[in-house]
């Protein structure tokens, strides 16, 4: 994407953040006093706020810099959400945490996701921005190389298999990495405090995710 720039909002800042998912629904409430719902967004939304970070003058700096480079509101970038950012629901990465699909034979390319519940409507959320060097892939629980069997498209999260590891039919292909969220500021104003020469603030920089 020409309006994305791969680099990550400064992580020491970010992993100080609040904020999360949003979804949004219509409720209307019937005669009956029942209600009928409905979901507006077919995929969440995440936002943050990264003002809880700024501890620092070093660190209000390089956020002036990283909004500066990114043009406010105009460029993309990832960033790390620090209760959400990696395939495993606890513990280590494994290539056997996330079900990519299965194979029926000719497929190569498969798209990296996230599951999330089981029981009664799971939700299957894309990830585009994986960290390259941690993604691992497995097919039919036996996991494969990067470089030699697979390679990974780090600014989309397409995992492109070569022609020997083409999964057989039925096949199931399976994947753990960290990832990013593609985000971008949500507002083209920074009110900068800077309360003493020791230390700064800045009391809002909101972050919004970007659905690619």
């Amino acid at each position: 994407m020409v309006d994305f720039h791969e680099t990550r909002f400064p992580l020491d800042v970010s992993l100080n953040g609040r904020g999360g998912p949003e979804r949004r629904t219509d409720i209307v409430t019937l005669g009956s006093n029942r209600e009928a719902r409905n979901a507006r967004w077919a995929n969440s939304r995440r936002r943050y706020e990264a003002g809880y970070g700024v501890k620092s003058l070093a660190q209000l700096a390089a956020v002036i810099e990283f909004f500066e480079e990114r043009r406010g509101r105009l460029f993309g970038f990832r960033w790390r959400d620090r209760a959400d950012f990696s395939s495993a629901h606890t513990g280590s990465i494994s290539p056997l945490d996330q079900i990519l699909g299965a194979g029926d034979g000719a497929q190569a390319q498969f798209q990296l996701q996230k599951t999330y519940g089981a029981g009664f409507a799971p939700y299957a959320r894309t990830i585009a921005k994986p960290v390259m060097e941690s993604v691992r892939i497995a097919i039919g629980g036996t996991e494969k190389t990067r470089g030699v069997d697979f390679d990974v498209d780090a600014s989309s999260g397409v995992v492109t298999l070569s022609p020997s590891a083409v999964p057989a039919i039925g096949a199931v292909v399976t994947a753990g990495f960290l990832f990013d969220v593609p985000a971008r500021f949500d507002t083209d104003y920074l009110e900068i405090d800077v309360s003493s020469f020791e230390a700064g603030a800045i009391p809002k920089i909101p972050i919004i995710e970007i659905i690619l």
